[in-house]
């Protein structure tokens, strides 16, 4: 996934969110998750990263559905 693919989507999966926004690979982007270091939201038993609460974090500027 790249970084405009993430961008373009309210919520992606925690390794991809650790991979695309921190160089993470698969444990440690579920250890971020676990401590707050990745914002996420559970729905239906699934947890999903939070897109706009990491961009923010980051200082990304971006619209949803297209990088700024």
């Amino acid at each position: 996934m790249t970084l405009e693919e993430a961008l373009s989507r309210p919520t992606i999966s925690i390794p991809d969110a650790g991979a695309v926004f921190y160089s993470l690979g698969r444990n440690a982007s579920y250890d971020a998750a676990k401590r707050g270091d990745i914002p996420t939201v559970e729905i239906g038993g699934k947890k999903l990263a939070i897109v706009s609460a990491i961009a923010r974090n980051l200082g990304l500027q971006f619209k949803l559905g297209t990088a700024a």
